[in-house]
Order: C-alpha cells, then sequence, then structure tokens
C-alpha cells in the first residue's frame, strides 16, 4: 500500500505538519509505505491556461509538476495537509492543484482514468483553521479538495479538521489530537 502525503503549509515544523507527521506514522504502523512531498520545496508554477494539455492530457510546463503526477499515478492512497489560508488551502498547495487540469482534461475530455489506470485510490484531507465558534470554517476548502479528489477519481475517505489553532506549535498543546491524527492514519490504511 503506497501512501503518498502532499504537506501543503508553508511553515514547516508548524501545527499542520505535526498533525500530518503523526497521521503518517499511523499509516506505516498499519503497513503502508509513505512518501511525503513538500510543496513548498517544489519549483511548482501556476496553471497558464494555455490549453497544452488538451491534446494528449499531458502539461506542457516542464518543472517538478511532472515529478507529482507521476508520484500520484503511483500512490493507493493520498493524504493532502493545508492550513486554512484566507478561507482556502495554502498558496503553494492550490498551485499544485490547479496544474491537475491536465489530469481533469484526461478524464473529461480524453476520456481516459485521469491517474493512468482505474484502481481504487482513497483520499484524506487534514488542515488546521485559527477560527472558532464558525461552523463554515472549512466549507470552501472542502469543496477544493472535494473537487479535485472527484477529478483524480479519488473516494474522499475522511478529515481532520482542526479549529482555533493559529500560533507556531499550538498543536502541541493537544496531545489527544495529535494521537488523533496518528489514528486515524492507521484507520486509513487498514480500512481499505
Amino acid at each position: 500500500m503506497r501512501l503518498l502525503a502532499i504537506a501543503g503549509s508553508p511553515r514547516r515544523g508548524g501545527n499542520t505538519d505535526s498533525l500530518l507527521e503523526q497521521f503518517i506514522k499511523g499509516a506505516v504502523y498499519a503497513g503502508a509505505e509513505a512518501k511525503t512531498l513538500v510543496v513548498c520545496s517544489l519549483k511548482i508554477e501556476g496553471c497558464r491556461n494555455c490549453d497544452g494539455c488538451l491534446v494528449k492530457g499531458q502539461c506542457i510546463v516542464q518543472d517538478d509538476m511532472q515529478m507529482v503526477y507521476k508520484e500520484m499515478e503511483a500512490a493507493d492512497r493520498l493524504v493532502i495537509a493545508s492550513p486554512l489560508q484566507f478561507m482556502s488551502v495554502s498558496a503553494q498547495l492550490k498551485a499544485l492543484i490547479d496544474r491537475c487540469q491536465a489530469l481533469w482534461v484526461r478524464k473529461y475530455v480524453l476520456k481516459i482514468p485521469p491517474l493512468g489506470d482505474a484502481r481504487m485510490r482513497k483520499g484524506f484531507f487534514i488542515s488546521v483553521g485559527g477560527r472558532h465558534n464558525l461552523p463554515t470554517l472549512f466549507e470552501a476548502e472542502l469543496v477544493t479538495i472535494k473537487s479535485l479528489f472527484k477529478t483524480l477519481d479519488i473516494n474522499y475517505s475522511g478529515d481532520l479538521l482542526i479549529p482555533e489553532i493559529d500560533a507556531k506549535d499550538a498543536i502541541l498543546h493537544k496531545p489527544e489530537t495529535l494521537q488523533k491524527a496518528y489514528q486515524e492514519g492507521c484507520r486509513f490504511i487498514t480500512n481499505s
């Protein structure tokens, strides 16, 4: 079972990364082979909206996104983590998502599997946000992530959305939440 973790936070070692790290530990404990891509360390241009992908379902921009496509195709499970920024995912992660336009073309224009084959993949989402008492806090972010998973034929299998986490290392004061992330990682792999 190959797990691809996409770390979308621009703040390395922060709250989102801490949750993702625990999730991955749980997944590995449950038997997964995990690889993490740190989006802010990759060179990923924004989508140019040039329609170059319409011919073969391949993006014409040659950067680190070419490697991301390959890793996504190889994965059985995908976990994405991003802090809530202006009610959506981080800008770095959004650039990666926008570049999945080539995969959208494969599915909806060329009528071929977006990730190269029709095997069943599952996805999970992790996020933190600073606000409290706001029931719609993660709503816009979830629309983006669920749309991505639907485009990629990935079954949305759950999320861990934690409000009232803003200051650096705030999540370290919530060991029960870190434990929950670990448990969710285990469950994500064992509930195949």
